[in-house]
């Protein structure tokens, strides 16, 4: 009994990726599919990295094909390809970077920092080009966490190279002031800054680049939305109802610019007790996932109120390089795949395809 393509398209069309939630014909990941006899091969690209789970994808991938009647051996080779999408309208994409995802919270406080670098990390682990842009000018504190010294070399005297730290590619102000010095900018001059930062910085093919925004929906936040080309953002909160408040407002801020929403990361969910193992809501409970059924987005996840956290971004080895077996390294994870998924869906970017036309008076 002689296999066909179609049958094996069928096959694949009832099987759906864990991460996509989509099956692999709809996604179009299943590519060169070929028989000979009674052998199958194909290829599977995925619009997500997928390093930590490419191998559960492939197993599950060959055990569904071989149910085909006739099917001796399967062969799939699972790779992924990260592509440019949409950004706002009017705003030019940055040199080098193809996605950039804003990490922000309405209010300071809720672990929005710590959870952008281990989303940032967390990306990394899974195969991608990541960078990490501090964009918390008056509190910058990304060099602490990715465990960073020194300052940022400029070759041809206008342009940085961007500082490196686990993997990442990192740029920050914290890089180019002492750090007892305060930032007495006013709001122009910090947008400046942080504009240069974003376009002066030589980042190098760069599949994310994880902005760290600094909290408050004010004329900082909003110039930044408006000017840099965000890809999609990831909103950071704590349970708590005064958390949530300004959340809500961080998220219509970008849904009035234009920027999609990823989803939102809870923090603080759950205390559980070093000592006795005691689960208990400090700043209550299911505040997140209400913001989302009430604004239509997605619970990324929730992280708990734990020591090893806090610790391990001070140290400068954030919990996903830190201990990359733990579980709180795992819902990183997890929430990196979902922005990576929910990042793939969105609308590609063809603007670098077309030639743009001038039309001039002769």
């Amino acid at each position: 009994m002689s296999v066909t393509e179609q049958q094996v398209q069928a096959a694949l069309k009832e099987l759906i990726d864990p991460n996509t939630q989509k099956d692999f014909i709809t996604t179009k990941s299943a590519k060169n599919i070929k028989v000979d006899g009674g052998k199958v091969s194909l290829d599977v690209v995925l619009p997500y990295p997928a390093k930590m789970v490419s191998g559960e994808i492939q197993a599950m991938i060959e055990a569904k094909i071989k149910t085909v009647p006739g099917v001796e051996s399967a062969s799939a080779g699972v790779t992924w390809k990260v592509v440019a999408h949409s950004v706002q309208k009017g705003v030019k994409l940055v040199p080098g970077v193809k996605n950039i995802i804003a990490v922000a919270s309405g209010k300071g406080g809720v672990g929005k920092s710590t959870t952008a670098v281990n989303l940032a990390l967390a990306l990394a682990a899974e195969g991608a080009k990541v960078g990490m842009l501090d964009a918390d000018i008056y509190g910058p504190s990304q060099p602490t966490m990715l465990g960073i010294h020194g300052r940022p070399e400029s070759p041809d005297g206008q342009n940085l190279e961007p500082m490196l730290g686990h993997g990442l590619q990192a740029m920050s102000i914290g890089f180019l002031i002492d750090v007892e010095t305060p930032m007495v900018w006013r709001g122009p001059m910090v947008t400046q800054a942080l504009e240069q930062l974003l376009n002066n910085t030589k980042w190098k093919d760069l599949d994310y680049l994880v902005v760290d925004l600094p909290p408050g929906t004010g004329d900082i936040q909003l110039t930044l939305a408006q000017r840099v080309p965000v890809t999609g953002a990831v909103i950071v909160t704590t349970p708590q109802d005064i958390a949530l408040i300004d959340a809500r407002k961080g998220l219509k801020m970008f849904e009035k610019v234009g920027v999609p929403i990823l989803g939102v990361v809870e923090n603080m969910s759950i205390h559980i007790c070093s000592n006795c193992g005691h689960e208990e809501r400090i700043f209550g409970e299911g505040g997140g996932e209400r913001m989302c059924k009430d604004y239509g987005v997605e619970f990324l996840g929730g992280l708990p109120l734990d020591i090893r956290i806090r610790e391990d971004a001070d140290t400068g080895k954030p919990s996903v390089v830190a201990d990359p077996n733990s579980r709180v390294a795992e819902i990183y994870r997890q929430i990196a795949r979902r922005v990576a998924v929910k990042v793939g869906d969105l609308a590609v970017d063809h603007s670098a395809k077309f030639p743009s036309i001038v039309i001039q008076n002769s």
